[in-house]
């Protein structure tokens, strides 16, 4: 979204605590440290060669399939998290972190949105005038006058006009939108950070150990960077962290854990140890086979989906992805 309110009243970047803390830093830690701290030693795209290398590594033995399990699971809690997020950031338009972002990328109109010239521009300055629209719950004060917004002819995407607020230079709504590549208001939760924190979840469910110590620590300079640079807000990427584990948490149903059957197996072996022992001292081979019958049968009973439920999941999460791309890329490419 372009610049919504673009107004003296409107505050040009919040206060943030994370980003003070950060600077005292800098002042406090050795030269070398702050350095490492802002070096750029992972982005979004190394995440997702990592989360690439996860998903293909079980051709290789590397974890134990299915491969495209965690793979539909990771982009399905990835869709998840991005249709929160967008709810979440189109429900409150905070400032961006960097205040000069709007005018550097836009054309931007010199009057507020005119819904910001209703519903907010007459109270912004005037507490009297707040506790009254609280009492009333209406909005009663009139409006300064403000010019006319340009609205071209879009046919049937003219309603993107309010949300983009063209200029009479910035021609089809497609070139507009893919310039605006999110706009300037700051977009909480972090989309980055997402992206770290399931890639972390996802190798950490499959390695674990040290390698997935290091991919959290990853995570944690990926996450001071993002403040430090000021593309979001601290409450941004910690906000994207909670919310990463718990969805990754949730989605936990599309693909069961590595070792579940083995450990189905060793409660039901715990559990006939006595009459497996006697049964082989018996020499009654009969016995020692249906006792281990047993003990398969109960590890299917106790398995999540299926194998075949998995892979057909899977598949078909991926196809209709790649649908979606490019189907987006063959009806957009004449703008």
């Amino acid at each position: 979204m372009k610049d919504f309110f673009n107004s003296p009243s409107f505050c040009d970047f919040l206060p943030d605590t994370g980003q003070w803390l950060l600077l005292a830093l800098n002042e406090k830690l050795p030269p070398l440290v702050v350095e490492m701290l802002r070096a750029g030693i992972i982005s979004l795209h190394h995440y997702l060669m990592l989360f690439m290398m996860l998903a293909f590594s079980v051709l290789f033995d590397s974890i134990k399939a299915p491969g495209l399990g965690i793979a539909a699971r990771y982009m399905f809690t990835m869709a998840i998290g991005r249709l929160l997020r967008a709810i979440t950031f189109v429900s409150t338009i905070l400032p961006s972190a960097r205040p000069w972002c709007a005018s550097a990328r836009f054309r931007v109109p010199s009057h507020p949105h005119p819904w910001v010239q209703k519903y907010y521009m007459p109270y912004a300055s005037d507490a009297r005038a707040i506790h009254l629209l609280i009492d009333r719950d209406i909005a009663y004060a009139d409006p300064a006058v403000y010019p006319n917004e340009y609205r071209p002819d879009w046919g049937s995407a003219s309603f993107l006009i309010d949300f983009l607020r063209p200029v009479n230079s910035d021609g089809s709504w497609y070139n507009l939108l893919k310039r605006a590549s999110g706009g300037c208001n700051d977009l909480i939760y972090s989309g980055h950070m997402l992206v770290a924190v399931l890639t972390a979840m996802a190798w950490t469910e499959a390695y674990g150990g040290w390698t997935s110590i290091l991919i959290w620590l990853l995570v944690a300079h990926s996450a001071q960077r993002e403040v430090r640079e000021r593309h979001h807000y601290s409450v941004d990427c910690v906000v994207a962290i909670y919310v990463g584990i718990l969805l990754w948490k949730m989605t936990g149903f599309l693909w069961t854990s590595k070792d579940a059957s083995a450990n189905s197996r060793l409660v039901k072996l715990e559990k006939i140890q006595g009459q497996l022992m006697q049964a082989a001292k018996d020499s009654d081979i009969d016995a020692v086979r249906e006792l281990l019958q047993q003990v398969e049968l109960g590890s299917q009973s106790r398995r999540g989906p299926s194998q075949r439920t998995i892979s057909v999941f899977a598949c078909g999460t991926i196809v209709f992805s790649l649908t979606a791309v490019l189907l987006a890329f063959t009806l957009t490419n004449d703008g």
